[in-house]
């Protein structure tokens, strides 16, 4: 799969639901890409911003689209990578802001 294959792929599935892809579309691909890159390393398309176990039931919570996705955008306009954001994000209606971490501590650490 490419990443413009991804990218209409995901936007088709996300869009109805309220979820958009970054305005900055360089920064869109890259995360994409990266997405592939870690489907083709674990089996499983985690979350770049994160550190990934190669255990997919320990990262199921990284998976993309992640856990705390849905909270950060509510909460903030944009999710913790920066891959996912509202319209009114992107509108520029909501002010940029950091997005802290939300993955429980124990999950950063890793399981190595």
């Amino acid at each position: 799969m490419t990443t413009d294959e991804l990218y209409q792929m995901m936007r088709k599935t996300q869009e109805p639901k309220g979820y958009y892809f970054n305005r900055f579309t360089e920064h869109t691909f890259r995360l994409l890409e990266s997405l592939l890159i870690n489907k083709g390393r674990y089996g499983y398309m985690a979350c770049p911003c994160r550190l990934a176990s190669n255990d997919r039931d320990w990262d199921k919570d990284i998976i993309c689209p992640c856990t705390y996705r849905e909270t950060d955008v509510k909460e903030y306009g944009k999710c913790f990578c920066g891959l996912y954001v509202s319209r009114k994000w992107n509108d520029r209606e909501i002010e940029d802001q950091y997005v802290p971490e939300r993955r429980p501590e124990e999950k950063l650490l890793g399981k190595f």
